[in-house]
């Protein structure tokens, strides 16, 4: 797909000046925060189910590549220097360096990728921004099962059971949902136009 460069937040706003991408930034990482207060603690594995993922996946594609990234990242060191926005309200580089942390530092990188492609067109349909959503959520799942066999000191297989198997098919409503909300906001954004 040809590079597009036009995210669905500049087609929403207009070209944002550095006080709307600040402004954005910091809406993406609130969303991020706000998610991860839906949180369902599991008695067999230290991650809980959360709606972050949801959220990491939709501001990355909505925000872009840098502006995506700034956001997860923004989320990931507040939580760290003690805003309570973690699953639960937890907080603090304790977090990180628990056995779920990976997943934290995989949201990063996932928003990065989600960003990236979204400005080569593939959150403009359902199919593609699908395929973006989840290819962003492989990469949350890569950090944070590498992460949490390590912490946890288990195989890679025992750290399937305990941070992928359980979350598959609400990972997967919730890519579905993120990858349906946006080609509908676009059609919207386009009607605007």
């Amino acid at each position: 797909m040809a590079v597009t460069t036009l995210t669905l937040r500049d087609s929403l706003i207009g070209t944002p000046t550095i006080v709307r991408r600040a402004l954005t930034v910091i809406a993406g990482a609130s969303l991020i925060s706000l998610f991860a207060q839906i949180s369902i603690p599991l008695s067999f594995t230290p991650v809980p189910i959360t709606g972050q993922t949801f959220a990491v996946l939709l501001v990355g594609t909505a925000l872009g590549t840098v502006d995506g990234t700034a956001s997860a990242a923004l989320y990931l060191v507040a939580g760290a220097l003690g805003a309570p926005i973690y699953a639960g309200h937890s907080h603090g580089l304790d977090v990180i360096r628990s056995p779920s942390g990976g997943y934290l530092l995989g949201f990063v990188v996932a928003a990065t990728l989600s960003g990236y492609l979204a400005e080569r067109g593939w959150d403009r349909h359902l199919n593609s921004s699908i395929s973006a959503m989840l290819t962003g959520n492989v990469v949350i799942y890569a950090f944070g099962i590498g992460w949490l066999a390590h912490e946890l000191h288990v195989s890679i297989s025992k750290a399937l059971e305990l941070g992928l198997y359980p979350f598959v098919a609400g990972d997967l409503l919730k890519i579905y949902l993120a990858g349906a909300f946006l080609p509908t906001v676009w059609r919207y954004a386009n009607r605007r136009t």
